[in-house]
């Protein structure tokens, strides 16, 4: 059984293109900073016609993307950006966004309750309750520190 499996293994290996990993590292780099520079734009814009600083321009700036990210999102758009960016577009603020939103819509023919609001967390909750978790640790380390100093 186990010849088997290596067999099917190394045939389905030879089917499979080889990945240009330099290549998607590239596309992945340039997205990515590319969603950043859009976000810095962003909060450029927020301190200068409205008069933020820089710290309470991250708010509107983070909504903004998230919008964004949700819109692009519901019209296909972000998909295929993910598609070719790979890790570029995941990582950011608009690829959390992007998840949930495509949870919710996967899900949205169950109804409202049971299927866009059950289901919009399933992916994106373990990244909230490990986010909310680590900030509560590295807040209680911060808190010992700064009392022990």
């Amino acid at each position: 059984m186990a010849k088997l499996k290596d067999n099917y293994k190394k045939n389905v290996k030879s089917y499979q293109p080889k990945p240009n990993y330099l290549l998607n590292c590239v596309k992945a780099f340039v997205i990515g900073g590319l969603i950043c520079t859009i976000g810095q734009g962003l909060q450029n814009f927020y301190m200068h016609f409205f008069n933020f600083n820089q710290e309470s321009a991250g708010n509107p700036t983070v909504a903004t993307l998230i919008l964004a990210s949700a819109l692009l999102t519901g019209f296909g758009v972000y998909d295929r950006i993910g598609q070719f960016a790979g890790a570029g577009s995941a990582v950011p603020v608009t690829g959390f966004a992007n998840s949930m939103t495509s949870a919710a819509l996967e899900h949205r023919s169950e109804g409202i309750v049971l299927g866009v609001a059950t289901n919009m967390f399933k992916l994106a909750g373990n990244v909230i309750v490990f986010g909310t978790v680590a900030a509560y640790i590295v807040g209680m380390i911060r808190f010992f520190f700064s009392k022990a100093f």
